[in-house]
């Protein structure tokens, strides 16, 4: 497998994401239950029959160009065109001295905009992620040896994972989140996420109430035809109310948020995704 990847790493986006439209409906076609998973969550969302087929190919895009992003020298810039659409927002924040939380829903490229913020900005303020391992240890060790980066670190979504973000945080830095991730139990609330029921994370509220941090969204939009990525930087579309207001309504601003954002680009976003599942037993510190 990893022979695979490494060879998949050198050929070029264009065909790499040619490869992901037809892998993602590939495993559209062989899964009833990723079939059955994907086409309910696109229809909370009122996705239309394009749309839909849209997001199966994305899927797969997704997919393949991982090799891509992950394979390449530590010290070398992204290989495709990177454009920036917002970076003065994150220039104005950063400027705050505070902290930042950036929140990137499951949507585009999300590995990139890590990365391309550690390229942006990372000599300013470096950023740590919060990532969940892998179940499988060879792609766990693949994972973490190809997200940390210079000025990128990672942590894991356990209890040690939080203190290192709380750190990070507490010397002014930026942290990376995906907020409609289902987290650890305990670590949530149940909140409604377009129309229904989703186990939601109080940690990025927290930590943005607690620090005083600034907070904003960061996404990536894969471009057509292997064309590169767009990163857009914007104002989170729902306010965080204070802390006051309890988890509950935090959690519910965010993903009210995480909304808005998807429906500028439905087809993008990873409507496979086990959203609605239950949440799994905190880890405990490593």
């Amino acid at each position: 497998m990893l022979i695979l990847i490494r060879w998949l790493a050198g050929r070029s986006l264009r065909l790499l994401h040619a490869w992901g439209g037809v892998l993602g409906w590939l495993a559209y076609a062989v899964s009833p239950s990723y079939r059955r998973r994907m086409n309910e969550n696109a229809a909370l969302a009122g996705l239309t029959v394009w749309q839909r087929r849209a997001a199966v190919a994305d899927a797969g895009r997704l997919v393949m160009e991982l090799p891509r992003l992950w394979l390449r020298p530590a010290q070398q810039p992204i290989a495709d065109p990177v454009r920036w659409e917002g970076a003065e927002l994150l220039e104005s924040l950063l400027a705050r001295g505070k902290g930042l939380v950036l929140l990137t829903p499951h949507m585009g490229s999300f590995e990139v905009s890590a990365q391309a913020y550690a390229e942006r900005f990372g000599t300013i303020k470096p950023m740590t992620v919060l990532y969940r391992p892998a179940r499988q240890a060879w792609l766990r060790e693949l994972e973490e040896t190809a997200r940390a980066r210079p000025a990128l670190a990672t942590a894991p979504a356990n209890l040690a994972g939080v203190r290192l973000l709380m750190r990070a945080l507490k010397r002014g830095e930026t942290l990376g989140l995906l907020p409609d991730q289902v987290p650890p139990e305990g670590m949530g609330v149940w909140a409604t996420f377009f129309g229904q029921r989703a186990y939601t994370m109080t940690l990025a509220a927290k930590l943005v109430q607690q620090s005083g941090a600034a907070v904003a969204v960061l996404w990536t939009e894969r471009v057509v035809r292997g064309g590169g990525y767009v990163v857009h930087a914007m104002e989170l579309p729902v306010p965080l109310p204070d802390a006051a207001a309890g988890d509950e309504a935090a959690a519910q601003a965010i993903n009210q948020s995480m909304e808005a954002v998807i429906r500028m680009k439905p087809d993008q976003y990873l409507w496979g995704y086990h959203r609605y599942k239950k949440p799994r037993r905190l880890e405990a510190a490593a």
